[in-house]
């Protein structure tokens, strides 16, 4: 199930879709203003960024979003938050 939520992460539309759909406008905002920042199409920067999250999460990182991802009514939205975090940390 997490394999099949990040590869559909990682495709544009997809990606775009879920961010969209997500309902939480601090985190469009702020994705829109780093992806204008670096150039990128919302929906692209959307899905480097689970990649790269997916690339280098720590073991930690992993067991958090496996717990969250358990208790979330949306996994879609709960992934991307989480890359999102790991990628403002780093």
């Amino acid at each position: 199930m997490l394999g099949d939520l990040l590869a559909n992460l990682t495709d544009e539309t997809t990606a775009l879709e879920t961010i969209l759909g997500a309902g939480d406008l601090a985190l469009l905002t702020a994705v829109r203003e780093r992806a204008a920042a670096d150039g990128a199409d919302l929906g692209a920067y959307v899905a480097g960024t689970v990649q790269r999250y997916a690339n280098e999460a720590s073991d930690e990182e992993w067991i958090t979003l496996m717990g969250a991802l358990n208790r979330s009514p949306d996994p879609g939205a709960t992934c991307l938050k989480r890359a999102f975090a790991h990628a403002l940390r780093n």
